[in-house]
């Protein structure tokens, strides 16, 4: 995943960690005539060096505790974006600021929140474009995400101005192209493109530089920030967010899933 910024500090999670442990061990070694008073200075140091020997001993205490406060937020953090998801639903299949290729009336939806100088979202565009063909009921979203740079940025104003001229197989066709792009994809070599699918540059040159276009991509940004996405590939299938270029039969699999129980992972 290319990521546009640091996904979690190691020292934003880490002190967290530290303290709890730390109060954890305090808690546990206070004297029981010490309960409901404060520590005298002399406790206070019986209790620090016994947590700084018990940790010298046992340093896979601060392991352990790293992993479980890893699994708890991992869990939150799932939690809190399933209701993201809900509470954004329409925002994130709004054709306004989307482009839908596959099934319009599909009963799955597979949404992908994407740059053009991304690596993995080329990678991606692969299995995108795999599943959408392989499943006559699957509709696919693509949401212009641009995090890398102002060349990003100036390619998606330009992609999102094409939807003003190319429409159905015409935009999948100058949207494969984009991604098929080896090095840099910026404004110049969008419009190229653009000009080759049989859109009019000029045209495309005013509506690329529209209140609309930008209130378009202003918006899915923001969209994304609300959602927790960190970078791209980011998909979302069902309430789930699934983060990277997972495959094609890793989505899959979620898809046929949600079609089946209208969750991610079915029970039994």
């Amino acid at each position: 995943m290319a990521f546009r910024t640091l996904t979690r500090l190691a020292h934003a999670c880490l002190r967290p960690a530290g303290l709890a442990l730390g109060l954890w061990l305090a808690a546990s070694a206070a004297p029981a005539m010490a309960q409901g008073q404060p520590l005298s200075p002399e406790q206070r140091k019986a209790v620090t060096d016994l947590v700084r020997e018990t940790l010298l001993k046992n340093p896979e205490i601060i392991q352990d505790a790293l992993i479980e406060l890893e699994r708890r937020n991992t869990v939150a953090q799932a939690e809190a974006q399933r209701g993201a998801v809900a509470a954004e639903k329409a925002r994130i299949t709004d054709p306004a600021t989307s482009v839908i290729i596959g099934n319009p009336e599909g009963d799955i939806t597979l949404v992908e929140f994407m740059d053009y100088n991304c690596g993995f979202c080329k990678r991606a565009m692969e299995d995108v474009t795999a599943l959408a063909k392989a499943d006559p009921k699957l509709r696919v979203v693509l949401k212009d995400f641009p995090i890398l740079g102002p060349d990003s940025l100036e390619a998606s104003r330009v992609a999102v101005a094409a939807k003003n001229q190319l429409q159905g197989q015409k935009y999948f066709d100058f949207h494969n192209k984009l991604m098929a792009v080896k090095g840099k994809v910026n404004a110049a070599k969008a419009l190229e493109i653009a000009k080759e699918t049989g859109a009019d540059v000029e045209r495309l040159k005013k509506d690329m530089d529209s209140p609309a276009t930008k209130a378009a991509i202003d918006d899915t940004v923001a969209l994304g920030d609300r959602l927790g996405l960190t970078g791209t590939p980011a998909f979302i299938v069902g309430d789930e967010i699934v983060f990277g270029a997972v495959g094609q039969a890793a989505l899959k699999k979620k898809i046929e899933s949600v079609r089946r129980c209208g969750k991610t992972e079915c029970a039994g």
